[in-house]
């Protein structure tokens, strides 16, 4: 199976921090966000992954070259501006295949074991699998419920992690004109059409999107290294 990994976003919330640093490459426990997902992709056993990449490129790109460093392989991805994610994967899914494929926020934490994802396989008619977790405070009303474990748009819901597995037919009858859109625009029939499974994670996830939440990891990265001292 092959990963894509979004990370072409302008990490607006978090300037300045990502005025010169692009947000993949801002560092949480001594290395870039980016590499914590590199890594244990590489470790769960998938090695083809396609990344995009926008604002500050070229220091994204640099810093990976071509994922060998990290024992994968990695194809670039290259958006003059941000395509949001629908939009992104879209451009990229040449480059994707006709197979499922994992998609993974840039802009995210989590100890989620990628190997236990990878167990997971869509059946014959649906179009995405979705992680979620419980609501955090910046996100407390949610953005899909489960039921029997098909995602819907009823209550109580959960968080989306930014982590699925996806079919590239999900993207079929897209204009191929089409450009700038989120994923969500994609999800939202595959949903109401009950092809859309999911799952609750239980355990540490944060969505790195200001400067407050990355201090916070940041700083339980810290406590945990003292404390282990």
């Amino acid at each position: 199976m092959k990963a894509m990994i979004l990370a072409a976003g302008l990490g607006s919330r978090l300037r300045p921090l990502t005025g010169q640093v692009p947000k993949p490459m801002l560092l949480v426990g001594g290395k870039p966000l980016l590499q914590w997902h590199i890594e244990k992709l590489a470790d769960a056993g998938i090695s083809e992954i396609i990344v995009n990449t926008s604002w500050l490129a070229t220091k994204i790109e640099d810093y990976f070259g071509d994922g060998g460093q990290f024992g994968v392989n990695i194809l670039w991805s290259r958006e003059d501006v941000p395509l949001e994610t629908g939009g992104g994967i879209f451009k990229a899914l040449p480059l994707l295949g006709k197979d499922p494929f994992l998609i993974i926020s840039a802009d995210i934490w989590t100890d989620l074991s990628f190997i236990s994802v990878l167990k997971k396989s869509l059946a014959p008619t649906n179009l995405a699998h979705l992680i979620m977790t419980t609501n955090p405070k910046h996100n407390i009303d949610g953005d899909f419920s489960l039921r029997d474990n098909v995602v819907a748009y009823d209550r109580p819901r959960y968080t989306y992690t930014g982590i699925s597995l996806l079919s590239p037919k999900i993207f079929d009858g897209i204009d191929p004109s089409s450009k700038e859109f989120p994923l969500r625009n994609i999800l939202r029939p595959a949903i109401l059409a009950n092809r859309v499974s999911g799952e609750v994670f239980s355990g540490d996830w944060c969505d790195v999107g200001t400067i407050e939440r990355y201090n916070h990891l940041n700083q339980k990265f810290n406590e945990t290294n003292n404390a282990n001292k």
